[in-house]
């Protein structure tokens, strides 16, 4: 569906050069899930499959944010809580985001999943922070005048 606004990636003018197509269409997929009333986008390629029906076996001597592990489908998924690793009080309504980090699985446990978007790689800001745990890669803001924080999964697991 081509977009107006520019965030979203649009189809091609039939009058603009092929030069001017390339760089206009630098789209990348994200999923827009929502935790503590933030939306956060993962990448899309990175992302294996959602559960909403699940059991997490806690685990001892873990992080806090370490809620469990989950079997999915004969594998063992660690299940980060985005809640807790941002340090807020976890919830009672979730789901979770399985996604595929280099060679590794991991649950991400969120409040929802709103939809997948398409999103201008230049339209991504860096986040305007110092911290250097930082686990928001950057940010941008949606057509409704939301914001959206850019998720670096790879940096969840660690400390």
């Amino acid at each position: 569906m081509p977009e107006e606004n520019g965030l979203f990636a649009r189809e091609p003018d039939e009058t603009s050069s092929p030069e001017e197509n390339v760089t206009e269409l630098q789209a990348d997929k994200y999923l827009i899930c929502i935790s503590d009333g933030l939306l956060y986008g993962i990448d899309a390629e990175q992302v294996e499959t959602i559960i909403t029906d699940h059991t997490i076996t806690r685990l001892p001597r873990v992080p806090h944010y370490v809620r469990g592990i989950i079997n999915l489908r004969g594998q063992i998924i660690p299940i980060i809580d985005i809640r807790l690793r941002l340090g807020k009080p976890q919830a009672d309504e979730d789901c979770i985001i399985v996604v595929n980090i280099g060679s590794d699985c991991m649950g991400i446990l969120v409040d929802g999943v709103d939809k997948m978007v398409d999103i201008r790689q230049d339209s991504i800001l860096p986040m305007p922070t110092q911290n250097p745990q930082k686990l928001i890669s950057g940010m941008c803001s949606l057509p409704d005048g939301g914001t959206l924080l850019i998720l670096d999964c790879g940096l969840l697991l660690h400390e």
